[in-house]
């Protein structure tokens, strides 16, 4: 595997990058089985096809895999333009990986790694997954297996470990394993497969550097062998914890300042202006597979070793409180209505702008707060499947064709939220109150057209 040959680099298509192969890396000859057909694997899938490897993507749902199959990404990303091939002979998907490990050089696992109720990391998919994985490999062929999910430390050798040990297969001789966390961002094209930096942790250097030279073929960015795996599974978890203790900071300001009649948004731009300072923005919570969920990994490994990790415990309280915070500010408003039961029109469903990716989204929570309290709930999405929305809502296809809303809430900023006609739509209104979840507004602009301006962090 170490010594094959470079295979012409093919053009780049869509927004993947193609680079020089390295030396030890032979695109024709180099098979990779991605497992987990979502909003990594798949572009992960086809970065690596379309640098010219062969390429074989796996997903436990048959709907996933027709929907691939057909040529069609199984969930909206608006940032990204997928091409996927059909007929293409170094291109497939398949749900029985009895048929696609065993003649794979390389097997990337990228299923998701939740929480469970009670906010322990669950990591069933990552163990179903490694073990379907490794049932299925060709001991003599020396697969290298390399985990993508967010872990903490130890986990991607101690699952492997067990299961090896189950089915008599030796790590270091009859495969290789290693891990290289995803740090893809969904609706977002500037950071993608082909433009993200990527670490590898791995105990045998060579197989660490070959790994590294195989990323560097899909992406713009570095690839870095970091040294042991523990490595870069903490890398992981460091990132995404830092960046959940920046915006509880944001968040937890935003419930301070505006009582003492200052602009959150204000004080974040002039303390921006200083060289170092990171810029957040607060809003009514945070979503998605990462930043709500990430934290706690580190927090329960925290705990198994026996020190309790406060900074990160007390910014995910700060977090996960927020849409409550943003619920009651909004029925706030409504507290001189005569009727008695309101009617809110929310804008976004989804976690983030431009997806329609709605796992661990604030709004939910939000939306599920208000209409607790009797208020009638209208949702409009245009990236959301409509069977994703609460069933304690009404769905719309238009916001500028309803009537009669007592407060309008921005809850996600995509770009068709935000650039809404909105003088046309408070024409529509009840009340001119409108509510900036993700201070993604001009309250100058607002007001000056007619609303009544309120918004995260806004006294």
């Amino acid at each position: 595997m170490f010594n094959r040959l470079i295979h012409p680099t093919p053009p780049p298509i869509n927004y993947y990058r193609v680079f020089e192969m390295s030396m030890d890396v032979d695109a024709n000859q180099t098979s990779i089985a991605i497992v987990g057909m979502g909003y990594v694997g798949l572009p992960t899938a086809l970065a690596f096809h379309q640098a010219g490897f062969h390429v074989r993507g796996i997903d436990i749902s048959d709907k996933t895999i027709d929907m691939i199959r057909s040529g069609k990404p199984p969930f909206v990303d608006e940032g990204v333009t997928f091409s996927i091939p059909v007929g293409d002979s170094r291109w497939g998907v398949y749900t029985d990986f009895k048929s696609v490990i065993p003649d794979s050089d390389i097997v990337l696992i990228t299923v998701p790694t939740p929480v469970k109720k009670d906010k322990t990391p669950d990591l069933s998919f990552v163990k179903s997954a490694s073990r379907s994985v490794l049932e299925s490999i060709v001991p003599e062929n020396e697969t290298i297996v390399v985990l993508e999910s967010t872990v903490y430390p130890g986990v991607t050798r101690d699952v492997m470990n067990n299961i090896c040990s189950d089915l008599d297969i030796e790590i270091g001789n009859h495969i290789h394993i290693a891990y290289s966390p995803e740090r893809i961002n969904p609706g977002d094209p500037l950071h993608s497969a082909g433009s993200v930096d990527r670490i590898i942790g791995c105990d045998d250097p060579n197989t660490g550097q070959y790994l590294a030279d195989l990323y560097s073929c899909i992406t713009a960015a570095n690839a870095t062998y970091v040294g042991p795996i523990e490595v870069a599974e903490a890398a992981k978890l460091v990132e995404n914890v830092q960046r959940d203790i920046d915006i509880a900071f944001v968040n937890e300001l935003a419930t301070v300042l505006p009582k003492m009649g200052v602009d959150v948004e204000k004080v974040l731009s002039a303390a921006a202006t200083k060289w170092n300072f990171h810029r957040h923005t607060p809003g009514i919570g945070v979503g998605g597979h990462c930043i709500p969920v990430d934290p706690y990994y580190y927090i329960d490994l925290s705990e198994k070793i026996g020190n309790k990790s406060q900074i990160s415990t007390a910014a995910r309280e700060i977090n996960e409180s927020m849409p409550l915070i943003s619920a009651r500010e909004i029925l706030d408003l409504t507290k001189e209505s005569e009727e008695n039961t309101q009617k809110i029109l929310i804008l976004g469903y989804s976690y983030k702008p431009e997806t329609g990716d709605v796992r661990d989204t604030p709004v939910l929570e939000m939306s599920k707060y208000l209409a607790d309290s009797g208020a009638h709930i209208e949702i409009w999405d245009p990236h959301v499947d409509e069977d994703n929305f609460p069933e304690w809502s009404t769905t719309i296809t238009n916001p500028l064709k309803g009537h009669g809303y007592d407060v309008v809430v921005l809850a996600t900023a995509h770009s068709k939220c935000v650039g809404l006609d909105w003088s046309k739509l408070l024409k529509i209104c009840k009340s001119p109150k409108l509510y900036d979840g993700r201070r993604a507004l001009s309250p100058e602009l607002m007001k000056e057209i007619g609303w009544e301006y309120n918004g995260t962090g806004f006294p």
